[in-house]
Order: structure tokens, then sequence, then C-alpha cells
């Protein structure tokens, strides 16, 4: 019981804080760096940067995981999501966190090639870091989540970059959009040209036999992108196409409260940071 209440005070704190100034600060003000080191501001593609976080304890050959946040293709930056960073580097995951380009500056697909881009960059830079340039994997939350999913299904974005699917030990995606046409959220419409929006910009058009293995997560309600439509299709088309593919649906969590669960004092409310580390280390 004490434990109980304990939780509900820093919840109630959490809270407190978050509607007070950026939520994603508090998270990483609130998220210990005592345990990792980040190299900043490394650019992998003219004008982008990414940061790499690594555990001190971490000598070689530890797996990598290319992290791209969320935001509708629209907003975000790699400084926000510093706990995402800090809380897989501390579990011995190599850990990048990438920008990409966001609309009005471009549309669907050329964040695309950025993703894919940042992906070669960790497979060249791996080793430097501690990391084993044949154990990368890509995830994302939200709009990084159809990112991920695209890099590692669809083979066109990879072979830009000269790699392929199978260059990707897995993929791990967060409340994602893997099957959203036709396009209803107006902010979205005019990054992916809707009505002119082609049917291959879907992650659950590229599923194929031999395709990466997956780790789906989503929250079991979600008012921002539909688990079942989503989550549950894709999952449904990997495991028909006989691929290896996890699903995990948390009841405690939102859209946007999913990836809040890295950040140390949020971590009770759904298990995604064991889950994910657990997926990666079996791998």
């Amino acid at each position: 019981m004490n434990g109980m209440i304990m939780r509900l005070a820093v919840a109630g704190a959490l809270c407190a804080a978050l509607a007070a100034c950026s939520p994603l600060r508090t998270l990483n003000v609130l998220t210990p760096s005592a345990e990792t080191n980040t190299t900043r501001d490394l650019e992998f593609a003219p004008g982008l940067k990414l940061d790499v976080y690594r555990s001190d304890a971490i000598a070689a050959n530890a797996p990598v995981v290319v992290f791209f946040y969320g935001g509708d293709w629209r907003s975000g930056a790699r400084r926000d999501y510093a706990f995402v960073g800090r809380a897989l580097a501390a579990k011995g995951i190599v850990t990048i966190v990438a920008d990409y380009r966001l609309y009005p500056q471009v549309r669907y697909p050329d964040f695309l090639d950025d993703a894919a881009q940042a992906v070669a960059w960790a497979v060249q830079h791996a080793v430097k870091y501690g990391g084993d340039p044949h154990r990368i994997f890509v995830m994302g939350h939200s709009a990084g989540a159809y990112n991920a999913a695209m890099v590692a299904l669809d083979e066109r974005w990879l072979a830009r970059v000269q790699l392929e699917p199978s260059a990707l030990r897995g993929f791990i995606g967060l409340a994602g959009p893997y099957n959203f046409l036709p396009v209803t959220d107006e902010k979205v419409k005019p990054v992916f040209n809707f009505p002119d929006t082609p049917a291959d910009s879907q992650p659950v058009m590229h599923v194929k036999a031999a395709a990466p293995a997956a780790l789906l997560i989503a929250p079991k309600h979600d008012d921002t992108v539909d688990p079942g439509r989503n989550t549950g299709v894709l999952a449904a088309k990997l495991r028909a196409a006989g691929d290896e593919v996890e699903e995990k649906y948390y009841k405690r969590v939102g859209h946007a409260s999913l990836i809040a669960t890295f950040a140390d004092p949020t971590r009770w409310l759904a298990p995604t940071l064991d889950d994910v580390a657990e997926f990666v280390f079996s791998h």
C-alpha cells in the first residue's frame, strides 16, 4: 500500500511539473544520466544530426537501437528524447536518437531517406561507440514508428544507402500508424499529399517473408492511432507471412504517455523499457 501511495504521489508531482513546463523537458530532467554518457551533434547527413547514448560499462559488441521520435512528421527534436536514450543506454544498448526533416520543409517520402541515412551511419560507426554493426535495430514512436517500419519493411529506402533490410536485426514500433489510408487527420493530409497518397506509402503493403523480427507495442486504447487497425493488422500480416512478431498492448497508457514510460518516474505505468530490452537482447 505504501508503494502505491508513493507512486501516486510521484505521478501527481509529475503531472504538476508537466503542466508548468515542457512535458518532454521535464521527463529529461527526471531521468538520471549518471550511468550513461552522451555524444551530441554528430552530422549523419547534410543539415541533420544525431546523438549517441551509451553506458559507461559498455566495452564492445553491444546492440544498437536507432530511435525516431513522433510528432505528425511536423514537429519534434532529438534533444527532447534524451530520456529514451538514457533509459536504453542504462540497459546496455547503444542508442542513437536521430533528427529527420519535417513538414513543411519536406513531404513524404523525403523523411524516409533521412531515416535510412541514420541507419547507414549507425552501421558505419557502431564499433566506435561500443556497438555491434550486425545487431542494429530501428525503433520509433508514433510517426517515428512509421519511419522505422518503412525502413525495415520497404527495401527501397535502405537500398538508397547500399543496405538491405537484412542489415537490421529487428524493428520496434510504439503506437505506430502502419495502415492509415485514407488520411483523416487534417494536419497529416499535406504531409502525404492526400488525396494523392500512393498506396505503397503504407507499411502493411510491404510485408513479405524474411522481414526483420518485430516488436509492436501499443496502448490498449489509443484515440490518436487506432491500435487494432494499425498494430493489429500489421502484426497479423507479418505472422501470416511467417515473420517473427510480438505484439503487446498496455492498459494504463495512452498514445503520448506510452513513450513517457521510458522516463524514470513513469516506468511503473507499463513495462515498455523492459519489454524493448528483452526483445533486443533476445536477438
